[in-house]
């Protein structure tokens, strides 16, 4: 049985350990199944709007479940903003969605979104806007960054549970304040979604998630571990890069997928340039869907 969704495209664990890393004998890393380049996609069709894409570009839909798309867009200069009562300026013009929630996360400029509900809002970075589209809304977004300065971020796509689908659309923004900093050990954590440690983020999906910002300084060491109940995990890497497990090289606008039938923390070692990745992890719902 397929379920639709529609939109535009073109551990068993503790507490995740702060600070550095614990000393993890090599046979109880979560293994990697992994490492692969982000892919250039356009999803709006216009050969001058390119984003990375890790997934499904890269990363299946099987395998990326509960998520469904990852784009990074930028760090690009913007070219002016507008105001919340103008259609003018939107990078992703007006466009339906069905059957899916969403989360533009912006981490420099300003986010700027409308839809058909009414809602017209612009909003400061690090924060994000989420949106639970259940039976249906058109949206727009971008064009709230000043012209010259730069814009940053990303859309994620997760999926909503078949019995869900029908849903009355929701909406919210989170602006910096809002989003919770965990502090690590030459390092720190924005917790947009999901546990770590005590923390839990504040964006509120239909599935079973954990998406985190992390950033480590240069050689610093961090113990990841999967949140109990969640079976997958994968990390993207934005800005620098890392050693994970002791051994696997981790480059920039590279996604990996680790192996979660087994342990479930891997270690993560800043290089020379630091290292910046959204770490995506959760419980698959292995539902079939047509988008």
């Amino acid at each position: 049985q397929l379920y639709m969704l529609t939109g535009l495209l073109c551990c068993k664990s503790g507490p995740a350990v702060k600070g550095k890393s614990a000393e993890i004998a090599s046979g109880s890393m979560m293994p990697i199944k992994y490492i692969r380049d982000a892919q250039t996609a356009h999803p709006t069709g216009d050969p001058s709007f390119a984003v990375k894409q890790c997934f499904p570009a890269v990363v299946p839909e099987q395998e990326s479940d509960p998520f469904l798309m990852c784009d990074e867009f930028g760090p690009m200069p913007s070219k002016g903003a507008y105001g919340d009562d103008s259609d003018e300026g939107f990078d992703v013009p007006w466009h339906p969605h069905h059957g899916m929630d969403i989360l533009s996360y912006i981490i420099e400029g300003r986010g700027r979104h409308a839809d058909s509900l009414g809602n017209r809002e612009t909003f400061d970075s690090p924060g994000f806007q989420w949106l639970s589209v259940g039976s249906g809304i058109e949206h727009a977004e971008g064009g709230g960054t000043p012209e010259g300065q730069r814009t940053h971020g990303f859309q994620l796509w997760l999926r909503m549970p078949k019995d869900r689908m029908e849903d009355d659309p929701r909406y919210g923004t989170v602006g910096p304040e809002a989003i919770p900093l965990v502090t690590l050990e030459g390092g720190q954590a924005r917790v947009v979604a999901g546990p770590l440690e005590e923390t839990v983020g504040p964006a509120k999906f239909s599935v079973s998630v954990q998406i985190l910002d992390v950033e480590l300084e240069p050689g610093a060491e961090w113990a990841y571990t999967l949140p109990e109940g969640m079976d997958n995990a994968m990390f993207y890497c934005f800005q620098g890069g890392a050693t994970l497990n002791g051994k696997e090289a981790f480059m920039v606008r590279q996604i990996c997928r680790f192996d979660t039938s087994g342990p479930t923390t891997a270690a993560v070692q800043a290089g020379p340039d630091g290292f910046r990745a959204m770490v995506f992890a959760g419980k698959m719902t292995r539902e079939r869907v047509i988008w």
